[in-house]
This record gives C-alpha cells, sequence and structure tokens, in this order.
C-alpha cells in the first residue's frame, strides 16, 4: 500500500470513528440531556474525554488531507 493510500485508509477511519462519536454523542443527550457543564466539564461517562478526543481526531483529518495533497494548514 502506497503512503497515500494509507493517509486515505487513515483518515477514512477517523472519519467513521468520529460519525459513531457523533452518532452516540446524540443518543445520550436525546436520552439524558447534556448541560454545557457537562459538555465542557464532564469527569466521567460518555463526555468525559469526547470532547478532546473528538478535536484530536478532527484535527488529525485535517493534517492528512493536507499531507495528500501536498500542502500544509499553516
Amino acid at each position: 500500500m502506497s503512503d497515500i493510500a494509507a493517509l486515505k485508509k487513515e483518515k477514512q477511519e477517523l472519519i467513521d470513528k468520529m460519525l459513531e462519536m457523533q452518532k452516540h454523542f446524540i443518543e445520550h443527550e436525546h436520552e439524558h440531556g447534556i448541560t454545557g457543564k457537562d459538555y465542557w466539564a464532564s469527569s466521567e461517562g460518555l463526555l468525559a474525554n469526547y470532547r478532546q478526543e473528538y478535536i484530536d481526531m478532527a484535527n488529525r483529518v485535517v493534517d492528512i488531507a493536507h499531507e495528500i495533497v501536498g500542502s500544509n494548514r499553516l
């Protein structure tokens, strides 16, 4: 597998995981509601690391996309 193919595969896997996370988040929100405090400062359960993990994955997707086309984000 070429480097570009590996990057595209990694990017798709991250996107798939992010979509799954969104699905679980929405289900949780519909069942339990989510306060701003829960979203920003939860220390347990689904939201404990949700924001940071999602942000890290989203940033990696952007970095990969730039790497694939040979550009940079800055």
